[in-house]
C-alpha cells in the first residue's frame, strides 16, 4: 500500500501502469467501509452489500483510466456506488416477479432477521422506517442523514437538482416522524 496520498495522486498513480494495482488497493482501502455502509443502508443485509461492492470496485477499476476528474474521487466512487444498490435491487426485483411494496417488505424482513435486531431499539425503528420510503426518498435521506452529504454532492452523485433533493428529504423525515409516532 502506498502512504497516505490525495486523490489526484492516487489517480495518477493508477494511470501509469506500474503503479496501478498498489494505487487501486490504497483507493479501495481509502473508501471501502464508507461506500460499504452506504451500500448496505440501501440493500440492507452484509451479504447482499458484499456482492453489491464487488461490482462498484469492479467498475472502479475499469473506469478509473477513464477518469475526468471533473468531480471528486470520492462522489465518482460513491455515485458508482448508489447506482449499482439500485441495479441490485432492480434485479432482485425482476427475478421475484413482484411489486416494489413487495421488496420494500423484504428488506423490513431481511433487516428484522438481522443479528442484534431489536425493534424497540431507537436505531431500529429508525430503520425500519427509511425502510418504508420510496426508493429515491431512502437513498436522499440515507446520504443527507447519515453521510452528511452536502446536497451539491448528492446532486451530482444522483443526477438532480439541490431542490428536488432537499423536497425529497423533507418529504422522506416527515414520513420517518410519522412512521416512528405510529409504531
Amino acid at each position: 500500500m502506498l502512504p497516505e496520498l490525495d486523490d489526484n495522486e492516487l489517480v495518477r498513480l493508477f494511470k501509469d501502469t506500474q503503479h496501478r494495482e498498489k494505487a487501486f488497493t490504497s483507493i479501495v482501502k481509502k473508501y471501502q467501509e464508507k461506500i460499504y455502509w452506504q451500500v448496505r443502508r440501501i440493500v440492507i443485509t452484509h451479504q447482499d452489500a458484499d456482492d453489491v461492492m464487488q461490482n462498484v470496485f469492479i467498475k472502479a477499476w475499469n473506469g478509473l483510466n477513464n477518469f475526468r476528474e471533473d468531480a471528486k474521487l470520492y462522489t465518482w466512487i460513491y455515485r458508482i456506488a448508489v447506482n449499482e444498490s439500485l441495479t441490485y435491487l432492480e434485479q432482485q426485483k425482476r427475478r421475484s416477479s413482484v411489486s416494489f411494496d413487495d421488496v420494500s417488505e423484504s428488506l423490513e424482513n431481511k433487516l428484522q432477521s438481522e443479528k442484534g435486531f431489536d425493534e424497540n431499539k431507537a436505531i431500529w425503528k429508525l430503520q425500519l422506517a427509511v425502510q418504508q420510503l420510496p426508493e429515491k426518498q431512502r437513498i436522499v435521506f440515507n446520504l443527507r442523514y447519515f453521510d452528511e452529504m452536502p446536497y451539491e454532492e448528492m446532486g451530482i452523485i444522483l443526477d438532480t437538482s439541490v431542490g428536488a433533493l432537499k423536497a425529497s428529504y423533507h418529504h422522506a423525515v416527515k414520513k420517518i416522524e410519522e412512521y416512528i409516532l405510529n409504531h
